[in-house]
């Protein structure tokens, strides 16, 4: 990149990091140190400024840069993303959102432990909540680093380390001084500007060819090297059967990982009633509804107008797509235009990656203090002690967090992200839904859907070919490759379902019957919600 890429993009990414700061100032001033301000803002968010923030928390790097580069390279395969991370709302806004808007107060542990002994459920949840949110973050760091590399034309290795590290230094400030209320009015400036950043490249692509979408799938067939293999299903999960399985498994994981994930439940706790929760999740699914079509077109574009070729050469995991196409639309490397898209593009990504890093820190930290710390202590602890543990449990999440992102900075974030949803599904979905809607369920029950899917889903990540045993593994000179498949979904999220019924059918505890009746009719009613 040349130097006006470089100035411009640092002077937008520095203008973000100070408004945001202001705003995390701004908060902090007002803070009065309660548990309900720090984890649930107040529960004063309207449902459209909160399905704003639900859309600009769940509107990633992964979505941005690692959806429309997969579609790139992968073309009709790489499409599958954008429809299972869409789908999967509707699994959170019938079976999810209004539920546990009623049931808990700041985390899933709160939902489970409303019927069951609360230390060992609290400690699994809290578990669960703090693996899925730090592969989650993971997926962010790499997308950060990614970016700055390319926008720093990978003169120095270092510079995408520090990226990475300078990320999670602002994710600690921004979640340790401002809370849940800063993270939201930070989310909230971040989906209006990925959104209107996505439709002027949107608009650009199919201004290029004419509003003839045709002519986009075709061109991208062409320069794609594949063909009309590029718009059939098959060019990434359709070689073998084992690639087939593979692409069930993802899509197992991003349907059903949605509703597990720590921070996306977490935003339903921030608004005042579980109809206002439901409402939000009706706002964000138009807002992520249109996103997600419109990383169909990037995608594409960037196939057809970049060529799948220049985008391997710059991130052979397809993350830098939309940058490169941003550069082309607005006329070439040398261009004005072309450096102002790339700057104003690169900035939006990059405030994309702020954003999501912040909440996610804020629901694991939230998990650590509210439900493991909490657990743990002989006494209760006080509301102010909590929230300094939560504080405190920031800073560390922000480090193991950075470790890992340098460790896995050439996988591709959506791909990183399906691991996370995974997770998600295969320890988190199953006690939520078991809690909710089993009246039989029991303690032991609960602690092995969690158990049941967290181990077994991690396990299968370390055995699999992400980790070793192919020139992509995080490990490519090492070999202890044994689970065939990338995504662990397909046996890991039935052994959740399974650990859970078998935890319970073997557990000689007697389900609370009178618990499951108040917590159904809090659930479906709302009476006693917090």
């Amino acid at each position: 990149m040349t130097g006006n890429h470089q100035t411009l993009a640092l002077v937008l990414f520095s203008a973000f990091i100070a408004v945001t700061l202001g705003i995390t100032t701004w908060v902090s001033r007002d803070r009065h140190g309660s548990a309900e301000e720090f984890y649930a803002g107040g529960r004063l968010f309207s449902p459209m400024e909160n399905g704003f923030a639900i859309a600009g928390d769940y509107m990633s790097a992964a979505s941005f840069l690692g959806i429309s580069g997969l579609i790139a390279l992968f073309g009709y395969d790489g499409l599958l993303y954008s429809v299972g991370f869409l789908v999967a709302w509707l699994v959170v806004l019938f079976l999810v959102a209004e539920l546990v808007r009623n049931c808990g107060r700041f985390t899933l542990a709160d939902v489970v432990a409303a019927r069951m002994s609360e230390r060992p459920v609290r400690i699994a949840a809290g578990t669960s909540s703090v693996t899925v949110s730090v592969l989650y973050l993971v997926a962010q760091m790499v997308g950060a680093g990614s970016l700055v590399a390319l926008l720093l034309g990978r003169t120095s290795a270092a510079a995408q380390c520090w990226t990475v590290v300078g990320v999670g230094a602002l994710m600690v400030i921004y979640v340790s001084l401002g809370g849940m209320r800063a993270t939201t009015w930070i989310q909230i400036v971040k989906a209006v500007l990925l959104l209107g950043g996505t439709v002027a490249l949107t608009a650009l692509v199919l201004v290029r060819f004419h509003g003839d979408f045709d002519r986009l799938l075709l061109t991208a067939a062409e320069r794609s090297g594949h063909g009309n293999a590029f718009l059939a299903p098959g060019l990434k999960y359709g070689a073998d059967w084992t690639a087939r399985f593979d692409f069930i498994s993802l899509g197992l994981a991003l349907v059903l990982g949605t509703a597990g994930l720590p921070h996306i439940l977490s935003r339903f706790y921030t608004v005042p009633t579980a109809r206002a929760a439901r409402r939000s999740v009706v706002w964000s699914i138009g807002l992520i509804g249109g996103f997600y079509l419109m990383t169909i077109v990037l995608g594409f574009g960037a196939a057809a107008i970049v060529g799948p070729q220049a985008v391997r050469e710059s991130n052979a995991a397809g993350n830098t797509a939309v940058p490169l196409l941003a550069l082309d639309l607005g006329g070439g490397a040398d261009s004005t235009g072309g450096t102002v898209l790339f700057a104003v593009v690169a900035a939006v990504a990059f405030a994309t990656i702020l954003a999501v890093v912040a909440g996610i820190t804020l629901a694991s930290s939230a998990s650590v203090a509210h439900d493991l710390y909490a657990s743990l202590r002989r006494r209760r602890a006080e509301p102010r002690s909590e929230v300094a543990v939560a504080r405190a449990a920031a800073v560390g999440i922000g480090v193991v967090a950075i470790a890992l992102g340098l460790l896995a900075r050439d996988l591709n974030v959506a791909f990183l992200v399906g691991l996370a949803f995974a997770v998600a599904a295969s320890a988190n979905l199953p006690v939520l839904l078991y809690s909710l809607f089993w009246r039989g369920f029991t303690t032991r029950g609960a602690v092995y859907a969690v158990y049941g899917g967290l181990v077994p889903a991690l396990v299968l990540v370390v055995l699999s070919p992400v980790v070793s045993g192919s020139p992509e593994s995080l490990f490519p000179g090492v070999d202890f490759q044994y689970f065939p498949l990338q995504n662990p979904g397909l046996v890991s999220i039935p052994l959740g379902f399974l650990a859970g019924w078998f935890g319970t059918v073997t557990s000689a505890e007697v389900a609370d019957e009178a618990k499951h009746a108040e917590t159904e009719v809090r659930s479906l009613t709302g009476a006693g919600a917090v």
